[in-house]
């Protein structure tokens, strides 16, 4: 027994500040050693002694906040989001109705009948049904939440709401009871409407998140979970868990290879890119190692599985992405941040207002005014209740991530906006990010003919081979219209090259080594081949009847619009770093053709992150860009995470932003949007602030009305929604809060015409 390390999905998070309520009841909590939550992958990581608090309890303390405890499975995950929406949407459906009821109300007493108190007990009983039917039906579980950080003495937005809406009830009673002549209705009114306003902040938080991840669920291609195992009675399919070390599974050309293993039989081309980065595929056969989560291309494979559990590669990956959250350092949204200290002041400026109206007019020889002082106690708390900060960053999230899903860009977290302005650092993956990601012909060097003679050559000796080399030379050949013959003969030379006849000649293509091998000059081209390795190219030599006849350079090719995009980032103020398994003088040479200055090359998926953690460390606000396995842990280490949406399922799950589709320009609009949508959320907290603050001060004096509370209230959240939407309602943008991808392909494809609920 000892230290347990337990982590949960929680449903139920909407800010930042329910992030703090969590790792404050944890602090409290007696046998919880440490606890990190993660807002933004909507995760809760706890460390306790088990000799003291069970897991029983620990999961009972997120349970008691009001919080939920998501499924594991990912399928059943998915379906609890989907249910949570129904929740919210429910939920804001019956309380705005009864908004809706209540403002009438209001309306015909104010505009027909002429006057603000009510003088008919039917209306009085009427909007208290609706008060009680609001704050009691589908805003009880605010109350909860809020009694559960009361008890644990936690100052939250559901405190700070609870006694804003109890103070509404408490002055509709006082009216009905005490004090003829009090605002009853409109009392009652504020409970109706701070509730609906609180439902539909976190409604909209909620929308975000979910649509997010029915985007994303579209998009992953999750690694198999099963395995064919070889045994004396033949071939099984089991799951890989199953798996022990000493087992053999046979792998089919284009599926996954399930395990870290040795191959036992059978030569083929073996994708690693997931792992190292390298995008020219590995020639395996008897004795080599392959690692889980690399694709098997050409030829059947019967791997021996030598790594499992936790040591296997895949495993290590998700350990590392898994400790990256833990240790990701926490953001603390700006709303949230004002928030912490609104709260308190709020509910102590309420107190004080009270106590004023009870001493001080013994000052002048008055009576205490006890009814003044319960009004400026209640119109402080109504006016505190802080609906429009609230609502200021959800709706500016809503607005950003719905004009990036016009881009093609899903924003997964608001910390994303709030980040991206003070990103210096960019970090780059190379393969599948700055490349394409896929062997091509870079150049084509002839020697004593065309350059389509040597295509012809080759490609008429590499018609029968599936090597991807190979597959590179006949799209190039067929790109430029170069005719060739399918060859007579062909045998293929593991790791080396191939031999074949074509058109009555004896053809070699293949590395420069094995040429010289095979007694080739290649003293002629010593300069050409060490130009075309320097660039980064895999070279394979061109020999017909023992002369050689040209080289063909094949590399991974650049992005059409990544030495733009890096050039956008220096003009921006960012520093670009190039960071990759692939070997250094490749890296190197891409680096230096899209114009980026610093490159870390040969490293590892664990190194990844750390080079993030040390680039933190120096004080850098740090964006990842990746697409692979490899990417993972760096993705979710940086500030920001972004994916390439072509790229692995993995990778996209790590990231706070995803790009559709395989386009890098697609990273600095994101920056472009996150500055955007950041700066509106400020300007709606100065707006929303200045409302309430200036309310607060006025209410004080106990002589606001509540129904210039409530103007105020309703002039606060529509300075916020314009500021949010006008300018994109008027350039005909649409507010888009739907991020869909079109029968799972990452291409991106926005639906049209989705709009906020």
């Amino acid at each position: 027994m000892g230290t347990t390390q337990k982590q949960f999905n929680v449903g139920g998070m909407s800010c930042s500040f329910c992030a703090e309520s969590i790792e404050k009841a944890y602090h409290r909590t007696d046998g919880v050693e440490d606890v990190d939550v993660s807002l933004a992958h909507e995760e809760v990581l706890v460390q306790y002694d088990d000799d003291r608090i069970d897991e029983v309890e620990v999961k009972d303390t997120l349970r008691d906040l009001g919080y939920s405890i998501r499924d594991p499975d990912k399928e059943k995950r998915y379906e609890e989001q989907q249910a949570e929406l129904a929740d919210g949407k429910r939920r804001l459906v019956l309380a705005g109705s009864a908004s809706i009821v209540v403002a009438a109300l209001m309306g015909w007493m104010i505009v027909v009948m002429g006057r603000f108190e009510s003088e008919s007990l039917a209306m009085d009983l009427g909007a208290l049904t609706l008060a009680l039917g609001t704050m009691f039906g589908p805003g009880r579980y605010i109350k909860e939440k809020a009694y559960q950080s009361l008890r644990r003495g936690i100052l939250n937005q559901h405190v700070l709401l609870e006694a804003g809406a109890f103070a509404g009830l408490l002055g509709g009673f006082l009216g009905l009871s005490v004090f003829p002549g009090f605002p009853t209705v409109h009392f009652f009114a504020v409970s109706v409407f701070i509730t609906t306003y609180h439902i539909l902040s976190e409604y909209t938080s909620l929308i975000v998140r979910t649509r997010a991840s029915q985007a994303v669920q579209s998009l992953l291609d999750l690694q198999p979970d099963t395995a064919r195992r070889i045994t004396e009675d033949g071939a099984k399919e089991v799951p890989v868990d199953d798996l022990d070390v000493g087992d053999r599974v046979r792998v089919k050309p284009g599926e996954n290879i399930p395990v870290d293993g040795e191959v036992v039989d059978g030569k083929s081309t073996v994708d690693e890119s997931v792992a190292t980065g390298e995008s020219i595929p590995e020639e395996k056969s008897a004795g080599d190692e392959v690692i889980g989560g690399s694709v098997n291309e050409t030829s059947t494979l019967l791997v021996e599985v030598t790594e499992t559990g936790e040591d296997a590669f895949l495993n290590q990956v998700a350990h590392e992405i898994e400790e990256a959250r833990a240790m990701k350092p926490g953001i603390i949204q700006l709303a949230d941040r004002v928030l912490r200290y609104f709260v308190p002041t709020v509910l102590t400026i309420a107190a004080l207002a009270f106590l004023f109206w009870l001493v001080t007019p013994f000052t002048w020889d008055a009576s205490p005014n006890v009814q003044r002082g319960a009004f400026a106690a209640l119109a402080v708390l109504v006016l505190g209740y802080p609906c429009a900060l609230g609502m200021a960053t959800p709706l500016a999230l809503i607005r950003g991530g719905g004009k990036a899903a016009n881009h093609g860009i899903l924003m997964r977290s608001g910390d994303a906006f709030q980040i991206f302005p003070d990103v210096d650092r960019m970090v780059l993956d190379k393969t599948g990010t700055i490349t394409v990601g896929e062997p091509a012909v870079s150049e084509v060097v002839g020697l004593d003919g065309a350059e389509s003679e040597v295509l012809a050559t080759a490609a008429g000796a590499e018609a029968f081979s599936e090597h991807p080399l190979a597959g590179a030379i006949l799209e190039c050949a067929d790109e430029r219209g170069v005719e060739y013959a399918d060859p007579e003969t062909f045998d293929s030379v593991t790791g080396k090259g191939i031999r074949a006849t074509a058109d009555g000649d004896d053809v070699l293509v293949g590395k420069p080594g094995w040429l010289a091998d095979e007694g080739i000059d290649l003293s002629r081209v010593a300069a050409e081949i060490e130009r075309l390795q320097h660039r980064g190219l895999t070279v394979s030599g061109v020999v017909r009847d023992g002369d050689l006849v040209g080289l063909i350079g094949i590399g991974d090719e650049i992005k059409v619009d990544a030495a733009a995009t890096v050039q956008r980032m220096h003009d921006t103020g960012i520093t670009p770093v190039m960071i990759t398994g692939d070997n250094a003088r490749t890296a190197e040479a891409v680096a230096e053709e899209v114009g980026i200055d610093r490159v870390m090359a040969d490293v590892l998926p664990d190194e990844k992150r750390e080079e993030i953690g040390h680039l933190q460390d120096e004080g850098h606000r740090v964006a990842m860009v990746g697409d692979g396995i490899n990417d993972a842990p760096a993705l979710t280490q940086a500030d920001i995470g972004i994916a390439i949406g072509a790229g692995t399922d993995i990778a996209i799950e790590s990231a706070d932003i995803v790009l559709m589709g395989d386009r890098l320009g697609g990273v600095m609009d994101a920056h472009e949007i996150g500055r955007e949508s950041y700066r509106k959320t400020r300007q709606n907290l100065v707006a929303a602030f200045s409302f309430n603050g200036i309310g607060v001060a006025a209410a004080t004096t106990g002589l606001v009305h509540p129904v210039f509370a409530m103007i105020a209230m309703v002039l606060s959240v529509s300075a916020v929604l314009a500021n949010s939407f006008a300018s994109q309602l008027l350039s005909g943008e649409g507010v888009n809060t739907d991020f869909a991808v079109e029968n799972g392909d990452t291409g991106g494809v926005v639906e049209e015409g989705a709009t906020a609920d």
